[in-house]
């Protein structure tokens, strides 16, 4: 069952409601309670309505609440456009799931949020729907070791891997870079040991102010600080069940020292308290810089690491199983071309030679986001073209390209010499200093502490060169 209750607030738009025989029994878009909006209709004009006369040009083809009548299915639409018999325009992004009972489909339910309406890259209303429909899958359980797609020998052992760390109490850590399918694991990890949901707890601890870590985390007791109360911290909350951390490396290192002691007996004590709790907690973290790295950079404590190193899985990035390639290919433009209702069956041989040899720095959600991308501005055929490749990453594809990496050596060697045949120095190392501290800034998430521990530099000091160098 779906428990969507928390998600409707934050999440949705509008709940539409159908019955097997088409007529509407009930839609928020209309309901004035819900909706100050709505005084051109009237309850009256939409309730026990036929679907099909109140919008005229919907069609098995373009609308998801007939398609999960008549399938009895769950179906993801994205970019439904439509009429309704006032002539009103609506561009939604729909999942639509069927009401049962005893067996048979009585009704269906659209959960719709309102789509930007423009086509092209992925826009904010297309994220929010798919971090919406994600939390449904997770609430669902939906999200499983079979969703995981590959043929690659290290990530199906690191599968089986992952199988048997669910099952057992011990610290597990997934290290892999951005857009390698870490959450994938851990939630497959959730799903596959059966802990009830009400004890699984998430954190993304990139998300919480490095002063607040301690008390989100272990909780506080009123009186520790100023405004202080009695709260429970996500330990307590997750006694008898999982605790997953995302971006582990973002807990402060002063605070790393208690994560150590709760994972190795058990105990805690909670910010400004003077007596030590007891919990039964499986810990999954999950980082995306390399955890060596790490280490030496002064972000994640040794000792730490290794209470989780008999427990680590490592997911290599795409370029390290291009046999991947084709198969997310298939996926996406399947999955796609379902989703905005486009006819379209693959990738032309040229674009399929791109994806093999594009490095793919943001990994499957990057190449995730790509096919969306093209999916979306194709206006006719069924096949994807080089024409739809969106033109930052043809740019980068074209970069990476033999011819251009020969170019840009002989320009690096020409560029560091004046016109009077002297080497540039200074402008040459200002710009090497320019690019370290970039990718400083980059491994810390534009966190200038970090940044500054990584390059060995004070905050004060790394901010003084960012200005120095014009890095904002």
């Amino acid at each position: 069952m779906l428990n969507i209750g928390s998600l409707v607030v934050d999440s949705l738009d509008y709940i539409f409601i159908v019955d097997k025989d088409y007529r509407i029994i009930y839609n928020t878009r209309y309901d004035e309670k819900l909706n100050n909006k709505t005084s051109e209709f009237s309850p009256f004009d939409y309730f026990n309505k036929n679907y099909l006369d109140v919008y005229p040009s919907l069609n098995r083809d373009n609308s998801s609440v007939i398609k999960c009548i008549e399938t009895g299915e769950i179906i993801i639409n994205k970019r439904q456009e439509y009429y309704d018999y006032m002539n009103n325009k609506y561009v939604t992004n729909n999942l639509t799931f069927p009401l049962m009972k005893k067996g048979k489909l009585i009704a269906v339910v659209e959960l719709a949020v309102d789509a930007d309406d423009v086509d092209g890259q992925q826009t904010d209303a297309s994220r929010k729907f798919d971090e919406f429909v994600l939390k449904l899958k997770k609430d669902a359980g939906l999200i499983t070791f079979d969703t995981i797609l590959t043929d690659n020998k290290q990530m199906k052992d690191s599968i089986e891997k992952a199988k048997i760390l669910a099952t057992l109490p011990n610290p597990t850590l997934i290290y892999g870079e951005t857009g390698t399918g870490k959450e994938l694991f851990a939630q497959s990890m959730i799903t596959y040991c059966q802990v009830p949901k009400q004890k699984v707890v998430i954190q993304n601890c990139a998300a919480v102010p490095d002063n607040l870590m301690e008390a989100i985390l272990f909780g506080t007791v009123r009186g520790a600080y100023t405004g202080a109360e009695n709260k429970t911290g996500l330990f307590e909350q997750a006694d008898g069940g999982v605790l997953f951390l995302d971006e582990l490396n973002s807990i402060p290192y002063n605070v790393q020292p208690k994560l150590l002691r709760v994972l190795q007996d058990g105990t805690f004590r909670p910010l400004g308290g003077n007596k030590d709790k007891h919990v039964n907690v499986k810990v999954i973290g999950a980082m995306n810089i390399d955890p060596v790295q790490a280490i030496d950079s002064g972000i994640i404590r040794k000792d730490l690491f290794y209470r989780f190193s008999g427990g680590l899985i490592t997911l290599p990035p795409l370029r390290e199983r291009k046999e991947d390639i084709s198969l997310f290919i298939k996926h996406y433009v399947d999955y796609y071309g379902r989703a905005y209702n486009k006819d379209v069956i693959g990738v032309d041989d040229e674009v399929k030679k791109l994806f093999m040899d594009y490095s793919w720095d943001g990994n499957v959600r990057e190449l995730s986001n790509t096919i969306e991308s093209m999916v979306t501005s194709l206006s006719e055929g069924k096949i994807l073209t080089r024409s739809q490749i969106p033109m930052y990453v043809l740019e980068r594809m074209e970069k990476e390209k033999g011819d251009y990496s020969i170019k840009m050596e002989e320009e690096s060697l020409s560029g560091i010499k004046e016109e009077d045949g002297k080497i540039a120095y200074h402008s040459t190392l200002e710009n090497v200093e320019k690019q370290m501290v970039q990718d400083a800034l980059a491994m810390a998430k534009g966190n200038k502490t970090k940044a500054g521990e990584i390059l060995g530099l004070p905050r004060k000091t790394l901010v003084y060169r960012m200005e120095k160098l014009g890095i904002k």
